[in-house]
């Protein structure tokens, strides 16, 4: 029996290096160890095979916990959520990197980019929210916030592999972004922070 979980994982993989118009029937029934014929019994046309592929991706979030309803310890819940999330970013930027370069020849993809964004931020915002009842803090501000830190991850995701140098060490991000982001909602940070690697330190201010 043809396991149909094996050939969205090799489509996904060959559309992330050749794109839409490059994954051609041929190659994905190449890499998945399958005929082309058993990819039109299953999928019907290579437009639904990438379609499945990437509404698997947006709503498979294995790996990344969801915040609790209600905050206990918003330090180890948010680097934990963050570095969870970061995580899953990286492991889908080759497929991210693709869709977007589409979206003015493929509309549709446009869903696939922006649904991860788009839960992730609701979710911070709706923690962030409750947060806030314990700090009197401009509401605009916590959501100026939240959008400030999903965009650092998401920057994170794009940026660090071409610029490195411009971002905290990896081992290092998640508590940073939280601590920043924290201390911008008005909620007291009384961990300390990792200790920097200084040469990184360095390289950034010489950048």
């Amino acid at each position: 029996m043809i396991n149909r979980e094996r050939i969205l994982e090799a489509a996904a993989r060959v559309y992330a290096k050749h794109g839409f118009r490059g994954a051609t029937t041929r190659l994905i029934a190449l890499e998945a160890g399958v005929n082309e014929v058993t990819l039109f019994r299953i999928f019907g046309s290579k437009g639904a095979l990438l379609h499945a592929v990437l509404t698997q991706e947006k709503t498979d979030c294995g790996g990344v916990p969801v915040l609790p309803e209600q905050p206990a310890d918003p330090v180890a819940e948010l680097t934990t959520f963050i570095e969870a999330s970061l995580k899953k970013l990286r492991e889908l930027r080759p497929l991210l990197v693709q869709t977007m370069s589409e979206l003015e020849e493929r509309p549709e993809a446009a869903d696939f980019a922006r649904r991860g964004r788009t839960g992730m931020h609701d979710m911070l915002r709706e923690y962030a929210t409750k947060l806030h009842a314990d700090a009197p803090q401009d509401p605009a501000d916590v959501a100026t916030a939240v959008t400030m830190l999903t965009s650092t991850l998401m920057g994170d995701m794009m940026g660090r592999p071409m610029v490195p140098e411009s971002y905290p060490p990896i081992e290092e991000a998640a508590a940073r972004y939280v601590h920043c982001f924290l201390r911008a909602i008005g909620v007291s940070t009384s961990r300390a922070l990792p200790a920097t690697n200084p040469l990184s330190v360095s390289r950034t201010r010489t950048a």
